[in-house]
């Protein structure tokens, strides 16, 4: 782990941990000085901690393995259909301005003998979401990882998402949606199957 990382919490107190996160605070606690803020003011005394705690949540998926996750949950099946998860709620911090974005994914997969545990596929989504990230890059991470974990007849992953680097600022472009897709095997190889895949998530919920 290298030592920028954000770190406040450890069932064990190690005081590396310990001062790597009082370091953090000090450059929020800096950073609300140049804003012009009053950092020892009521509401703003404990904000460089939050805010430290806060980042480390949202950028947990560094410390997490998709390998890992996923290993745990597969299992062999004689079936060779399509399995879609989607609407899959995420949020992620843009890289280009560490600021939101966030929307729904889906994900398709057809089979070879193995399959996913559900949970696990918006677990899977959960340990790219939570890093500092671009959208187009996230869609192939989690498609890479299907691939890797289970070797398929194909993937299909469509991120659905609102920025708010263009919504809050820049063009502040309030309905704007961003969409990307990734499509390997048999998705990408047969319009056929793509757009059965298409059709399914755009039908309403049960």
């Amino acid at each position: 782990m290298e030592d920028s990382r954000l770190e406040t919490h450890t069932a064990v107190a190690d005081p590396t941990l310990e001062l790597h996160a009082a370091s953090t605070e000090d450059i929020h606690r800096e950073l609300l000085r140049r804003l012009g803020e009053d950092p020892a003011r009521d509401g703003l005394i404990k904000t460089p901690e939050r805010i430290t705690k806060a980042m480390t949540y949202l950028t947990q998926g560094y410390e997490q393995s998709a390998t890992e996750i996923l290993r745990g949950a597969l299992f062999d099946v004689d079936y060779d259909e399509m399995v879609i998860v989607r609407d899959i709620e995420f949020y992620s911090l843009c890289e280009h301005h560490m600021l939101p974005f966030f929307g729904k994914a889906h994900i398709a997969y057809i089979p070879k003998g193995k399959v996913i545990g559900l949970s696990k596929v918006a677990r899977l989504v959960d340990v790219y979401a939570r890093r500092l990230q671009v959208q187009e890059r996230m869609t192939r991470e989690i498609a890479d990882a299907i691939v890797e974990a289970i070797h398929p007849q194909g993937v299909a992953v469509i991120l659905e998402a609102q920025h708010l680097c263009m919504m809050m600022r820049g063009v502040e472009k309030q309905g704007s949606m961003t969409s990307t897709s990734t499509m390997l095997g048999c998705f990408r190889e047969s319009a056929q199957t793509r757009n059965e895949f298409l059709s399914l998530i755009r039908r309403s919920s049960i």
